[in-house]
């Protein structure tokens, strides 16, 4: 055997410790939720790296946005991206003190998303304004279009999942190398689900399909994007949702108006929190109010 045999073995073995060492480190979820203490308890997620940051949705009122502020200075990690999931406006209000904190950070969401955020935006303020009084933003900010369907953090990748699909504006962030889904709007636990927004039966199969992709990903954390309580950050929370979804369905095929409904959703899920969204959802499915 050459001498230069156990060399070359050293050799390769450094190599390939050098190699591992200079691969990206996981990358790390800081969830904030302000449960009972805000008017909707939406999830605000931090994706960090080693130096760097990503921000999935932005809060609701200013006091809760602040609050994420205060996590991403402690953290001490740059915000280079705030990325707005949905448009309905728990998710984006805040962006107002979020951009504010972090003038240099992007701030992006899908086409469907910014599209709903304009349709909507100045009826959503001027309908939640007055009830949150100094919470509400000075003004609105409206993300650029996001550019494909993916974000970086530090040469990993954060993928958008769903903006091909029937419902590109009812998406979710699927992080892949630490296996994690941040559901968004899409995935709910320990509340009633909000189901005014989706009315037909259509949408409501269009919604389980993306969480029945979900459920293939096979993810290790699922974070809901809206819970209350302890979260499980697991598939539970999916197949919570999906539960619901079947039930609720279920339940307005045999109810003869809303409060028959409410009272049957109520009896399979007497534990749960936010009746009011119940309430509204019950009334727009039995055709008792417009939505």
């Amino acid at each position: 055997m050459s001498i230069f045999t156990p060399l070359r073995s050293l050799m390769l073995a450094c190599i390939a410790l050098t190699g591992q060492a200079m691969a990206a480190d996981p990358l790390h979820l800081d969830v904030y939720n302000p449960g009972h203490d805000a008017l909707f308890p939406v999830s605000s997620v931090i994706v960090s790296g080693e130096r760097e940051a990503v921000l999935v949705d932005a809060q609701f009122g200013k006091a809760q946005a602040e609050q994420v502020a205060e996590r991403l200075r402690a953290s001490g990690k740059r915000l280079t991206t705030i990325y707005i999931s949905h448009g309905d406006p728990d998710y984006y209000f805040g962006l107002d003190t979020l951009t504010q904190a972090f003038p240099d950070a992007k701030v992006v969401a899908s086409a469907a998303t910014v599209a709903h955020i304009r349709q909507t935006m100045d009826a959503k303020l001027a309908y939640w304004g007055p009830q949150m009084g100094a919470d509400k933003p000075a003004k609105l900010v409206v993300p650029q279009v996001l550019a494909g369907n993916r974000l970086e953090l530090e040469g990993q990748t954060l993928e958008v999942v769903g903006l091909d699909g029937p419902q590109p504006d009812r998406s979710f962030v699927w992080i892949p190398s630490i296996k994690a889904v941040v559901g968004g709007v899409v995935v709910s636990e320990n509340i009633h689900v909000w189901m005014a927004d989706t009315q037909s039966a259509q949408s409501h199969t269009d919604w389980l399909a993306t969480l029945a992709h979900i459920e293939k990903l096979a993810p290790r954390t699922v974070i809901p994007g809206h819970y209350l309580g302890q979260s499980s950050r697991s598939l539970d929370a999916v197949r919570f949702t999906a539960g619901y979804i079947r039930a609720f369905d279920s339940e307005t095929a045999k109810a003869r108006d809303a409060a028959a409904l409410i009272a049957a959703m109520s009896k399979r899920y007497p534990n749960l929190a936010d009746e009011s969204s119940l309430e509204l959802g019950a009334k727009v499915a039995k055709g008792e109010m417009k939505w």
